[in-house]
């Protein structure tokens, strides 16, 4: 009796994951296949049609289940493949890559985008290169942007330095001309990962005063060594990156996952939590962790946190980074 309900329950599990699995399958050829849909469709449908005969034909049922995983894996491995490109027709604001040039405790960085906007399509172009202090690093902040849902938030990370200068980087997607981002594509080889490395006024303006988006600052509670450490090993993937590409994933390599990455890589990252996916909780977390401003009740915190206001005041001021810190608690000047 007991072997029979093992039995049974193993039975559905696999079932659940044969099911979940040829559906992702059939996706990733309709997604990542053939650009003809004449010839993706049959494929995508050929597969699932292949994996129902294995599951009907073959007996036991759960020999058959495990069978019918064989053509997903074939799928997995063609996908896995796909080699990831810098060479698109890439839309203007991401078509170039940075890159960070190591002296001592001093850091070139080519390609930071710096662009003068007049709307969310209507820009001059202006890509610098800048030299950084690592020794003047004092502080690291956190952004979240959101521009509807209030589960999902868009993260920046921006580097504070003792001398007035902040650079700030976004992980995003990087689309080419005519294409637009599709959160169901963001789970397939679609975009290429890329590293916006730029100044404030340009990431964070952007999404302000031109596209609406409600944007949020906390400052994190790090040592400057620490804050020194994640910004090198932002700077050391944007460097690979430039070299060897790699897909976006909205699950595993999206603009949260990735920070997290980094922060492992220099000791101070957290346990996973469900919040690092609904990011749009992300400054919760962060508060229950004590890596933000704990010394206010965190409503509090998050009203005083908006800066969007700031931001559009300052418009394309030279203190556009000062002015929207004003105030903000855990920042001191």
């Amino acid at each position: 009796m007991v072997a029979r309900a093992v039995r049974i329950l193993a039975t559905l599990t696999l079932l659940v994951i044969v099911v979940a699995a040829v559906a992702w399958a059939a996706m990733a050829i309709w997604f990542d296949g053939p650009h003809l849909r004449v010839i993706a469709a049959p494929m995508a449908a050929g597969l699932v049609i292949v994996c129902i005969i294995l599951a009907a034909i073959v007996r036991p049922l759960l020999r058959g289940l495990t069978v019918a995983l064989f053509p997903v894996i074939i799928v997995a491995l063609w996908w896995t493949a796909i080699p990831a490109s810098n060479a698109r027709d890439w839309t203007p604001d991401v078509a170039r890559t940075a890159r960070a040039t190591f002296h001592g405790n001093s850091v070139t960085i080519e390609n930071v985008r710096n662009f003068k906007y007049r709307s969310e399509t209507d820009y001059d172009q202006r890509w610098e290169t800048r030299t950084y202090d690592l020794a003047r690093i004092k502080g690291v902040d956190l952004f979240l942007s959101f521009w509807g849902p209030t589960e999902i938030a868009h993260t920046i990370v921006s580097w504070d330095f003792d001398d007035g200068q902040h650079l700030a980087i976004s992980i995003e997607t990087r689309k080419q001309k005519g294409e637009s981002y599709s959160a169901i594509r963001g789970f397939f080889r679609q975009y290429e990962l890329y590293y916006v490395v730029a100044d404030e006024r340009d990431l964070i303006g952007l999404r302000t005063n031109y596209r609406g988006e409600q944007v949020y600052l906390y400052r994190i509670r790090a040592t400057a060594p620490q804050a020194r450490a994640l910004l090198v090993d932002y700077l050391e993937e944007v460097n690979h990156l430039a070299d060897h590409p790699e897909w976006y994933n909205a699950l595993t390599q999206n603009c949260t996952t990735t920070i997290r990455g980094h922060a492992q890589n220099v000791g101070v990252g957290g346990n996973l939590d469900w919040r690092l996916l609904a990011n749009g909780h992300l400054d919760e977390l962060l508060y229950e962790r004590g890596q933000i401003d704990t010394s206010i009740p965190f409503a509090e915190l998050r009203a005083r946190s908006n800066i969007t206001e700031k931001a559009k005041a300052a418009g394309d001021s030279p203190d556009f980074s000062a002015r929207i810190r004003q105030g903000l608690p855990g920042i001191s000047g």
